[in-house]
Protein backbone atom coordinates (compact mmCIF):
# COMPACT_ATOMS: atom_id res chain seq x y z
CA UNK A 1 0.00 0.00 0.00
CA UNK A 2 1.36 3.40 -0.97
CA UNK A 3 1.42 6.18 1.60
CA UNK A 4 1.95 9.87 0.88
CA UNK A 5 4.51 11.76 2.98
CA UNK A 6 4.21 15.50 2.42
CA UNK A 7 6.84 18.17 3.02
CA UNK A 8 4.16 20.54 4.29
CA UNK A 9 5.85 23.93 4.11
CA UNK A 10 7.42 23.07 0.77
CA UNK A 11 3.99 22.30 -0.70
CA UNK A 12 2.40 25.38 0.89
CA UNK A 13 5.26 27.53 -0.40
CA UNK A 14 4.80 26.30 -3.95
CA UNK A 15 1.95 28.80 -4.35
CA UNK A 16 2.55 32.50 -3.72
CA UNK A 17 -0.95 33.11 -2.36
CA UNK A 18 -0.05 35.11 0.76
CA UNK A 19 0.29 32.04 2.97
CA UNK A 20 3.13 33.71 4.90
CA UNK A 21 0.70 36.21 6.46
CA UNK A 22 -1.02 33.42 8.42
CA UNK A 23 1.03 30.22 8.53
CA UNK A 24 -1.32 28.32 10.87
CA UNK A 25 -4.27 29.02 8.55
CA UNK A 26 -2.25 27.83 5.56
CA UNK A 27 -1.34 24.65 7.44
CA UNK A 28 -4.98 23.99 8.40
CA UNK A 29 -6.10 24.53 4.80
CA UNK A 30 -3.46 22.11 3.51
CA UNK A 31 -4.54 19.45 6.01
CA UNK A 32 -8.14 19.89 4.82
CA UNK A 33 -7.04 19.46 1.19
CA UNK A 34 -5.06 16.34 2.11
CA UNK A 35 -8.06 14.94 4.00
CA UNK A 36 -10.21 15.25 0.87
CA UNK A 37 -7.60 13.26 -1.06
CA UNK A 38 -8.98 10.15 0.66
CA UNK A 39 -5.65 8.31 0.68
CA UNK A 40 -3.22 7.52 3.52
CA UNK A 41 -1.16 10.65 4.08
CA UNK A 42 1.27 12.06 6.61
CA UNK A 43 2.29 15.72 6.50
CA UNK A 44 5.35 17.09 8.28
CA UNK A 45 5.48 20.80 9.08
CA UNK A 46 8.31 23.02 10.22
CA UNK A 47 7.57 25.36 13.08
CA UNK A 48 6.04 25.32 16.48
CA UNK A 49 3.35 22.67 17.00
CA UNK A 50 -0.23 23.76 17.48
CA UNK A 51 -3.55 21.96 17.76
CA UNK A 52 -5.35 21.12 14.54
CA UNK A 53 -8.99 20.59 15.41
CA UNK A 54 -9.85 17.76 13.01
CA UNK A 55 -7.16 16.31 10.82
CA UNK A 56 -9.73 13.76 9.59
CA UNK A 57 -7.38 10.81 9.16
CA UNK A 58 -4.37 12.85 8.05
CA UNK A 59 -1.38 12.19 10.28
CA UNK A 60 0.11 15.58 11.17
CA UNK A 61 3.65 15.79 12.49
CA UNK A 62 5.79 18.77 13.38
CA UNK A 63 9.55 18.73 12.97
CA UNK A 64 11.27 17.23 16.00
CA UNK A 65 13.61 20.19 16.25
CA UNK A 66 13.93 23.74 15.04
CA UNK A 67 16.27 25.02 12.39
CA UNK A 68 17.33 24.46 8.84
CA UNK A 69 16.11 21.23 7.23
CA UNK A 70 14.36 20.11 10.42
CA UNK A 71 11.28 18.68 8.68
CA UNK A 72 13.42 17.37 5.82
CA UNK A 73 15.56 15.41 8.27
CA UNK A 74 12.45 13.89 9.88
CA UNK A 75 10.98 12.97 6.48
CA UNK A 76 14.22 11.31 5.35
CA UNK A 77 14.40 9.44 8.65
CA UNK A 78 10.83 8.15 8.32
CA UNK A 79 11.62 6.73 4.89
CA UNK A 80 15.01 5.33 5.99
CA UNK A 81 13.43 3.51 8.96
CA UNK A 82 10.45 2.13 7.04
CA UNK A 83 10.20 -1.63 6.58
CA UNK A 84 9.16 -1.01 2.97
CA UNK A 85 10.51 2.41 1.97
CA UNK A 86 9.35 1.96 -1.63
CA UNK A 87 5.78 2.36 -0.40
CA UNK A 88 6.39 5.98 0.61
CA UNK A 89 5.75 8.73 -1.94
CA UNK A 90 7.36 11.90 -0.66
CA UNK A 91 5.91 15.16 -1.94
CA UNK A 92 8.61 17.83 -2.21
CA UNK A 93 10.43 20.00 -4.69
CA UNK A 94 13.52 20.15 -2.49
CA UNK A 95 16.30 18.56 -4.53
CA UNK A 96 18.45 17.54 -1.55
CA UNK A 97 15.53 15.90 0.24
CA UNK A 98 14.52 14.15 -3.00
CA UNK A 99 18.01 12.67 -3.32
CA UNK A 100 17.98 11.49 0.29
CA UNK A 101 14.56 9.85 -0.11
CA UNK A 102 15.53 8.07 -3.33
CA UNK A 103 18.78 6.85 -1.74
CA UNK A 104 16.65 5.14 0.94
CA UNK A 105 14.37 3.52 -1.65
CA UNK A 106 11.44 5.94 -1.44
CA UNK A 107 9.64 7.61 -4.32
CA UNK A 108 9.39 11.37 -4.92
CA UNK A 109 6.57 13.38 -6.47
CA UNK A 110 7.12 17.08 -7.16
CA UNK A 111 4.87 19.67 -5.56
CA UNK A 112 3.55 20.84 -8.93
CA UNK A 113 2.33 17.40 -9.93
CA UNK A 114 0.86 16.76 -6.49
CA UNK A 115 -0.82 20.18 -6.41
CA UNK A 116 -2.53 19.36 -9.73
CA UNK A 117 -3.77 16.11 -8.18
CA UNK A 118 -5.19 17.99 -5.18
CA UNK A 119 -6.85 20.60 -7.40
CA UNK A 120 -8.81 18.00 -9.41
Amino acid sequence: MTRWLVDGMNLIGSRPDGWWRDRPRAMRELVEELRRLGEPVTVVFDGRPFELVDAGGVEVLFASRRGRNAADDDIAELVAQADEPEQWRVVTSDRELSERVRACGGQVVGTGAFRRRLDK
